[in-house]
C-alpha cells in the first residue's frame, strides 16, 4: 500500500465521524443500527465512533445510539428535531401517563414533544377540559376525549410551537386544575426540575401551582441534567413518568418526597 493510500485510510474515520456528527445534529438522534447500514461498517466501529465523539463532548450516548449534546435538554430546539429524539421512550411515557387520567378531569398541559404524544393517547377518555400553551395539542387530542380546549395567549415561539405568557385569561380569575401534565428539560438531585428558558420556567411553575396534582414526563436522557432555568424542587411533583428507573441519588430524593415513579413498559 502506498503512503497516499495509507493517508486516505487514516482519514476515513475522521470523515465518517464528521458526517456522523452532522447527521446527529440534523436529525436530533442517531442509532447504531441505521449508521451501520449508512456507512457500511460494523456496529462495533460505530460504537467506537460514538464513544470517541462523546469523550470529546460532542455527543451523548443513549441506549442504542446517541444525541447531540446541544440538543439533549434544549427545549427551545426546533420542534421537529425534538419530536424525533427518544421517540420510542416518549411514546411509552405518553401512554403510561394517559392511563393516569380519569374522565372529566381538568388538565393543564405545557408545550413539548412528549406532552403532544400524551394528548394523542387520551382516546379512551371523555369530558376532559384542557388548558395548554402547546399549539400542537388541540389537533392532537382525540375530539371525543375533550369537552373544551383552552389555548393560553402570549408570545408565539415558532421554533417550539408554544405560546409564552401569563397563566390566565383576560377578564377571568386564576385557573384551577385537577392535574398538570408537564415536560421538563432536566431533572437532577441538585437542581430539581429545570428548563432552558426563564419565561418557560415561570410558566411551568405557575402551571404546577394551579393544579392539585403534578405529573412530570421525562425520559431517561433528562436524568442528572440541569438546564439554565430552575422550575421547582423535585418534591413539588406528585408523579414522575419515565422510561427507565432513575439513578440512585434521584430515586432516593423522590422516595423521601413520596413522589410516585411510573416506569413505562
Amino acid at each position: 500500500m502506498t503512503s497516499i493510500d495509507q493517508a486516505a485510510d487514516a482519514a476515513l474515520p475522521a470523515r465518517r465521524r464528521n458526517e456522523l456528527l452532522r447527521l446527529a445534529r440534523t436529525r436530533g438522534q442517531v442509532t447504531v443500527a441505521e449508521l451501520t447500514g449508512l456507512f457500511a461498517v460494523s456496529a462495533d466501529t460505530i460504537r467506537r465512533d460514538l464513544d470517541f465523539l462523546e469523550a470529546r463532548g460532542l455527543l451523548t450516548r443513549t441506549h442504542g445510539g446517541a444525541v447531540p449534546v446541544d440538543g439533549l435538554v434544549g427545549r427551545d430546539a426546533p420542534y421537529v428535531q425534538r419530536m424525533n429524539v427518544q421517540i420510542d421512550a416518549k411514546r411509552r411515557i405518553a401512554r403510561a401517563a394517559a392511563s393516569l387520567i380519569g374522565d372529566g378531569e381538568t388538565l393543564i398541559v405545557n408545550g413539548g414533544s412528549t406532552t403532544r404524544l400524551f394528548a394523542a393517547e387520551l382516546m379512551g377518555r371523555r369530558n376532559l377540559t384542557i388548558v395548554t400553551n402547546n399549539l400542537e395539542l388541540p389537533l392532537a387530542v382525540p375530539a371525543q376525549a375533550v369537552r373544551d380546549v383552552y389555548v393560553l395567549g402570549g408570545q408565539f415561539r415558532r421554533e417550539s410551537h408554544v405560546t409564552m405568557g401569563p397563566l390566565g385569561f383576560a377578564g377571568a380569575g386564576g385557573i384551577t386544575a385537577d392535574t398538570a401534565v408537564l415536560g421538563v428539560g432536566g431533572l437532577s438531585a441538585s437542581a430539581g426540575l429545570s428548563t432552558t428558558l426563564l419565561e418557560d420556567a415561570g410558566l411551568i411553575a405557575a402551571m404546577m401551582a394551579a393544579a392539585r396534582r403534578t405529573i412530570i414526563l421525562a425520559d431517561a436522557s433528562k436524568f442528572g441534567h440541569a438546564s439554565f432555568a430552575h422550575i421547582a424542587p423535585l418534591d413539588r411533583a406528585h408523579v414522575l413518568v419515565t422510561d427507565q428507573p432513575p439513578p440512585q441519588d434521584i430515586a432516593e430524593l423522590l422516595e423521601r418526597a413520596q413522589v410516585d415513579v411510573v416506569v413505562a413498559g
